[in-house]
């Protein structure tokens, strides 16, 4: 149900009941408990072995959440998730996806069985305005989003939802609405963006695919960049990414896993530290940099 089928079957119930279901939904976020504001991480993901293998990425997603405080729920913008629209999951109790073939089967054995959240769902919709914001009920977790939250909590009892990627906006569409997003972090909701900065898996060096800080030198050099704007808080060459010469275009031949670095950076307060980690290339062609904000 979108949200006018949502405000049409509002209407049609008893006025009271509207009322309060209308008043339930609007109310949700200020209903959480004020949290101190939450980080906000972006996490390179690569490749879905990450979800069982135990190197020095995942030690990296590992340690850094023991560094935060253990949220309320967790809202993934994850690069597996692509729509034309914006959506959210919605359901009660989200499936794993395993959204790969060619790997080992103790990895399509992985289950993470994290509840969802449809309250905070219907929040999201209820919060963003720039945008229609659709609920769904069919996908539920990916590897972009399971493979590394899984190492985040491995417990699997944080509500969890996803946010899709609509494919046919541009990077500012992103950008504008994760700022919406950001009232959530106060109210004890961890934001992560799952994707990867450099992404081209056409250039992969298979030979190197085990090879850590091997990368092609049009890798290097945009990773470097990018990282030089992160950290100078200088996001507009990022949303313009598209504009920023070879190197970029080689890096990302397709946004998908660039964009959920948009969607963290867009969260970033102008006095909040940032602070980069698993910063090492594989295979010539990914970078797993990763980021925690606040």
């Amino acid at each position: 149900m979108n949200r006018k089928q949502f405000l049409a079957a509002a209407a049609a119930l008893p006025l009271a009941g509207a009322a309060v279901k209308l008043s339930g939904l609007n109310k949700f976020i200020d209903g959480l408990n004020n949290s101190a504001t939450m980080p906000v991480l972006f996490l390179g993901h690569g490749s879905p072995m990450n979800a069982i293998e135990d190197n020095e990425f995942v030690q990296g997603f590992k340690r850094v959440g023991t560094e935060i405080e253990k949220p309320t729920a967790i809202l993934v913008i994850s690069a597996h998730w692509e729509t034309r629209g914006t959506y959210v999951t919605a359901m009660e109790n989200p499936t794993t996806i395993h959204d790969f073939g060619g790997f080992p089967q103790a990895l399509f054995d992985v289950q993470y069985p994290a509840p969802g959240s449809p309250e905070l769902a219907h929040a999201v919709q209820d919060l963003v305005k720039g945008t229609e914001v659709h609920l769904d009920d069919k996908w539920g977790l990916d590897h972009g989003s399971w493979s590394v939250v899984k190492h985040l909590y491995p417990n699997a009892d944080v509500p969890i939802i996803q946010m899709s990627i609509d494919y046919s906006q541009p990077a500012a569409y992103h950008y504008a609405l994760a700022k919406e997003l950001a009232a959530l972090r106060k109210k004890g909701v961890l934001i992560i963006g799952s994707g990867n900065n450099v992404h081209n898996l056409r250039m992969v060096s298979w030979q190197h695919l085990n090879t850590v800080g091997f990368a092609f030198d049009w890798a290097t050099e945009a990773n470097e960049k990018m990282k030089e704007y992160i950290r100078d808080r200088n996001h507009q060459p990022l949303i313009d990414f598209d504009k920023q010469g070879k190197a970029w275009q080689m890096a990302i031949p397709t946004p998908e896993h660039y964009l959920p670095m948009i969607y963290a950076l867009a969260l970033q307060d102008k006095n909040e530290d940032l602070t980069i980690f698993n910063d090492a290339a594989v295979a010539g062609a990914l970078t797993m940099t990763s980021f925690k904000i606040g």
